[in-house]
């Protein structure tokens, strides 16, 4: 806690040099960040329906961005790019397959080590720094105890979270969620193949079929393997994917969900207190609102939009009650603190009839889709009272890449010399210093391939974006990819626009009506210019290894993080708190 005589000097340093004199104290760095929550799910962004005010005073108190975008519409490619602020595809985290996000623990894919996150150059200015919540940026690489993934190799010195992601599979009686077509296939083979070993016994039996009972062991025996080596790693997705764990020990396998959110608030408040005598970075990454939308009993049905609005009003209540231990401790006006969410809502979480998935608001599209706002303009708020400008709004294009250089320069740190930065340092635009954010352009990938491009036209006001691929959407005007689950990248699932799509933002945000070459004059020209933005953009990528490679992604038993003896992977190490949150 800062004293009298610290806020003293800290207030005459500010009168006489801003925010560079004040650099020497180091704020502390609070970064919350949902999973899959829509722009239009929060009150402060338009929503009438769901109670957020939690959410909404942090907006009032701070500063709220309305052109927050991820480098990613999923969790996996759009996490590496906040870690690191730099597009996915140069990390080698944007895959060019269909698999666009990691899969499972014991892959080999993930962050590679080379990789330089905030946590680790806050690190080196001598912060604590911690992690609690969702990962989901690997584990092991080639053993199952290298932990060359982990968030403790990348700069954090306490992590307390599920090193996967949320997914139907860790709550039972729940749809599978991983790879479920595929699952589905591999059912209908095992049962084809269970008939065909049946067909030949009765009719070895019977006499019908001259085959020798060796041949009929070796197709029976054939036929076992092949439903062992696949349900070896789907059938125990629970207790392969769904743990927790504390720095390197794994604390439940599999993680009780009903305690979950308990455990992870309680941990976040205690590093909070723990460390509040020198600066801290924290780094809240909830589950929330994830499928399949485990909720506490206290909130259920307690909203007006089912399961998933109960879900956004309990992790609305987490974040008010980080926001209570952060003023209970008298770190108010010494802490940056940051929300926002990975990309936008699924359209397509749905079970029967009952929507799973968040709102984009008036944004076309969601999760998964590389172009369309509603995947990748998500909410974004900071608050740092006196330092930042209160109820205070920002209309110019910032991204979730934004965070890096910026909190790295708030901690004294200087950004790596030696790779790309994709990020701007937003501080001058959030004490309204300057008039326009310092990005130009950006780009907008889905996996691997570029969908769309937006050019920042400061001296016009204009904010064109060109789209060179969009989804085909399933039924066609659905708006979603509802007969697939998301929409893929690459093939026959997209189509290609020659000329490009082209939309001005600042005239029809939510990207309803393509403008025309007979009614844009200036058509051509944007549509030259951006083309040249993105060749030099592509001079600057450099062939990188694949993370997502299909070689990465796949199951390997041999890196499985386990507690107990492999394949009896099983442990309780938490104390129960049966459904209770204490703390608040």
């Amino acid at each position: 806690m800062l004293s009298l005589a610290t806020w003293l000097s800290l207030c005459i340093l500010l009168n006489a040099g801003g925010i560079n004199a004040v650099l020497d104290f180091k704020p502390n760095i609070v970064l919350m960040l949902a999973d899959d929550l829509g722009i239009g799910d929060i009150g402060c962004y338009g929503n009438s329906t769901i109670s957020t005010p939690n959410i909404d005073r942090l907006a009032k108190e701070g500063v709220k961005l309305t052109q927050h975008i991820a480098a990613a519409s999923l969790c996996t490619p759009s996490r590496a790019a906040f870690l690191t602020g730099r597009y996915p595809v140069r990390s080698g985290m944007a895959s060019s397959n269909a698999y666009r996000a990691l899969w499972w623990n014991a892959g080999s894919g993930g962050l590679p080590v080379n990789e330089t996150t905030f946590a680790r150059l806050l690190q080196q200015q001598g912060y604590t720094t911690g992690l609690v919540g969702k990962w989901h940026q690997g584990v092991n690489c080639e053993s199952v105890h290298d932990h060359c993934h982990h968030p403790l190799n990348h700069g954090f010195d306490y992590f307390y979270g599920m090193p996967f992601s949320l997914v139907n599979n860790c709550q039972d009686n729940k749809p599978p969620e991983l790879d479920a077509a595929l699952q589905a296939k591999l059912w209908l083979y095992t049962q084809l193949i269970a008939v065909a070993i049946f067909s030949v016994f009765m009719g070895k039996i019977t006499g019908m079929l001259s085959v020798s009972w060796k041949a009929t062991f070796c197709f029976a025996l054939l036929g076992f393997l092949f439903f062992a080596s696949w349900y070896s790693s789907y059938g125990f997705v629970k207790h392969w994917n769904c743990i927790m764990m504390r720095n390197y020990d794994i604390t439940e396998q599999p993680m009780k969900l009903e305690r979950t959110t308990s455990l992870m608030l309680q941990e976040a408040v205690s590093f909070i207190q723990s460390n509040k005598q020198r600066p801290f970075l924290l780094f809240v990454s909830f589950l929330h609102v994830h499928t399949p939308l485990f909720t506490s009993e206290r909130f259920l049905g307690k909203s007006k939009h089912g399961l998933y609005g109960d879900n956004v009003e309990e992790m609305d209540w987490l974040v008010g009650q980080i926001l209570d231990a952060i003023d209970k401790e008298g770190l108010r006006n010494s802490t940056l603190t940051y929300f926002a969410s990975d990309h936008g809502g699924q359209l397509e979480a749905q079970e029967g009839t009952i929507q799973l998935g968040g709102w984009n608001g008036i944004y076309k599209g969601g999760k998964g889709m590389g172009g369309w706002e509603g995947g990748i303009r998500v909410p974004g708020i900071l608050r740092w009272p006196g330092m930042l400008p209160a109820n205070s709004v920002v209309d110019e294009p910032t991204n979730l890449m934004d965070v890096y250089p910026t909190v790295v320069h708030l901690a004294g740190g200087a950004l790596p010399q030696d790779r790309i930065i994709d990020g701007r340092n937003i501080l001058p635009l959030l004490q309204q210093k300057v008039r326009h954010s310092d990005h130009e352009f950006m780009f907008h990938y889905c996996g691997s391939y570029l969908h769309a491009v937006r050019w920042h036209q400061k001296d016009s006001g204009s904010l064109w974006k060109a789209h060179y691929m969009t989804p085909v959407f399933s039924p066609e005007t659905a708006g979603a990819c509802y007969g697939r689950g998301i929409c893929p990248c690459f093939g026959e699932s997209v189509t290609h626009h020659d000329p490009p799509l082209l939309f001005d933002l600042s005239r029809d945000p939510s990207e309803a009506t393509p403008l025309l070459l007979d009614t844009e004059p200036l058509f051509h020209a944007v549509l030259k210019r951006i083309d040249k933005a993105v060749d030099e953009h592509r001079k600057t990528l450099t062939p990188v290894p694949q993370q997502l490679s299909f070689h990465n992604i796949v199951w390997k038993p041999w890196l499985q993080p386990c507690c107990g003896t492999f394949p009896f992977c099983w442990c309780d190490k938490e104390v129960s708190t049966a459904d209770t949150l204490r703390v608040g």
